[in-house]
């Protein structure tokens, strides 16, 4: 299978450099679909790592481009009701002409972030039973059949409209790196989308991906990695620029994330 280069729309580095407009953000996603990349994607924070909102940012990338993929990389479910963010997907995949892929986590254990949780009334700790749960609530609704549901979100005989583009709803990557997180992807969803491994824990990850698909009698799904590359004059200025940048992007030092 040949490699496919997708390309982060950078919403957290415009409001690092207190750009708040959208007009040269969307002018970069039409240049990129010109020079040819595979997919388009958009980051998800409220105020851990402040950025435009993903769900209309991935609306205007579906409305102002027409053949590269779009997705959410990655998007934090949790924090979300899934009967709006199933009708804000499928309006989204209408949009997009069935070109969407969601992208999504659990989202990483970092103070920042349980302030996040907190301020969007959500428990942090049970944000892995709340993706799984969503998204099953997601794809229940995405048949365009009258849905019952009694859980954490309970709905009675209810009909989702419109239907996404796509049958069934778009494919769902699950960012995951953790064995317990692999196994998800395999049981649940159609694609992998690891954030930083190196070649050995992709191997690793991927090896495990395929164990895991053939327990569960699923294909294996789409692997891919996100990866944050820099380009400098030598390995040692490259490593500082990248330090730097993982410093100011995420708001904790650089060797807490290469460690996740």
């Amino acid at each position: 299978m040949a490699l496919k280069l997708g390309y982060l729309i950078p919403t957290r580095e415009n409001i690092m450099s207190g750009d708040h407009g959208v007009d040269g953000l969307l002018a970069r996603a039409k240049m990129v679909e010109q020079l040819g990349f595979a997919s388009l994607w958009v980051g998800d924070s409220l105020f851990a790592r402040p950025r435009h909102d993903p769900i209309t940012m991935l609306a205007a990338l579906g409305a102002v481009t027409s053949q590269i993929q779009i997705g959410s990389a990655v998007l934090l479910p949790a924090l979300r009701n899934p009967v709006v963010l199933a009708q804000q997907l499928a309006t989204i995949d209408q949009i997009a002409g069935g070109r969407l892929i969601v992208g999504a986590g659990i989202a990483g254990d970092t103070p920042r972030i349980r302030e996040e949780f907190e301020a969007a009334s959500v428990p942090f700790d049970k944000r892995v039973g709340r993706l799984i749960e969503g998204f099953s609530l997601c794809r229940a609704l995405w048949k365009g059949e009258p849905v019952t549901w009694a859980g954490r979100w309970n709905v009675n005989e209810v009909t989702l409209a419109p239907l996404p583009a796509q049958p069934g709803g778009p494919p769902i990557w699950l960012a995951a790196g953790v064995p317990a997180g692999i196994r998800r992807c395999a049981q649940h969803y159609e694609g992998w989308m690891p954030i930083g491994p190196d070649v050995q824990g992709f191997q690793t990850g991927l090896s495990q991906l395929q164990e895991a698909a053939d327990e569960f009698g699923r294909p294996l799904p789409t692997a891919s990695i996100y990866l944050t590359v820099c380009v400098a004059e030598n390995e040692q200025r490259a490593e500082a620029q990248i330090d730097e940048y993982l410093t100011e992007y995420y708001g904790i030092p650089p060797r807490v994330m290469r460690s996740i």
